[in-house]
């Protein structure tokens, strides 16, 4: 398997808000058209989707922006969740990989993935017979490397043991450290990279919502995210304003200080952006550099000097 830097994705950007619809509202495909390319531009070449992600509207988009770029791009793509009416399942049969990938493949316009990930555990399949149908798609060609999404440290060893690995991807911020040490410590052990998502929690460390939003009761930021309601809210509060605190000490975004924190403790990450100035604000954490009290007092310290 191909070993890519992992300067080459240190930031990535995530496409579900592409899906628009029923998870995130209307797309503004000019607007987001814009994004993507802004994050090109900005040296951000992963870019990660799944087929879930507004039923393929996500992936079309990506098609249709990306041809003639693809080149330019380490695309990311995902496999295990299915859409039926208003409920997602977990289905990791071979027969639904495999139609997810061809799918997948024919709307954004490519004859292979750079990484495909299992989405999440399918409670029915064994992770290791999962992971052999992705071996054989690797064999065929369609996909270059295999990666993980959503998965704890033994479900990690056991995945290891039919097949090499390349990344494991799962929901770390500030507010959701859920990663965990022994998450990391098996990454670094077996020569996984990590990439953390939802890094800005929808938004909320960004500072962008100054009292609890109301929300679509389909909205992701509703359902996914449990830091936009009652207590939750307010205890997130806590955390963006040390995290504005330190981004007026630094004169940049908030955004930018909070990946700045998930780069430094994970490695890698991926954050969403619906347009061009988010995108900027979110790519300028690379350029940041925390020092460990200030990491410290983004974790809940009280010292930045």
């Amino acid at each position: 398997m191909t070993k890519f830097p992992a300067e080459f994705f240190r930031l990535g950007l995530g496409s579900w808000p592409f899906g628009g619809g029923y998870d995130w509202g209307p797309l503004d495909e000019n607007a987001a058209q814009k994004a993507v390319l802004t994050a090109l531009d900005a040296g951000v070449n992963l870019i990660d989707t799944s087929p879930v992600y507004g039923n393929g509207q996500s992936e079309e988009f990506l098609g249709r922006l990306l041809s003639g770029r693809r080149g330019r791009v380490f695309l990311a793509g995902k496999c295990g969740l299915v859409k039926n009416g208003s409920w997602t399942d977990h289905d990791l049969r071979p027969q639904t990989i495999r139609r997810q990938l061809t799918e997948t493949l024919c709307r954004l316009k490519t004859d292979y993935l750079d990484l495909y990930q299992i989405h999440y555990p399918d409670p029915k399949i064994p992770l290791n017979e999962a992971v052999g149908t992705l071996v054989r798609l690797q064999e065929e060609g369609k996909i270059r490397a295999i990666g993980l999404c959503n998965v704890s440290a033994a479900q990690i060893r056991a995945a290891a043991q039919a097949a090499e690995i390349f990344s494991v991807q799962n929901e770390y911020s500030l507010l959701h450290p859920q990663a965990g040490e022994k998450v990391f410590d098996v990454c670094g052990e077996l020569g996984i990279y990590f990439i953390g998502y939802g890094v800005l929690c929808g938004g909320i460390l960004s500072g962008k919502y100054k009292t609890a939003p109301n929300l679509r009761r389909a909205d992701a930021r509703n359902y996914f995210y449990k830091c936009y309601r009652g207590e939750a809210f307010l205890t997130a509060h806590e955390t963006v304003a040390q995290v504005q605190e330190l981004a007026a000490q630094k004169k940049c975004s908030a955004a930018a200080v909070a990946i700045a924190w998930a780069l430094a403790r994970a490695g890698s990450v991926l954050f969403g952006a619906r347009t061009a100035e988010q995108v900027r604000q979110n790519a300028a954490g690379v350029q940041i550099c925390l020092t460990e009290k200030e990491m410290k007092f983004l974790e809940g310290g009280h010292v930045t000097n």
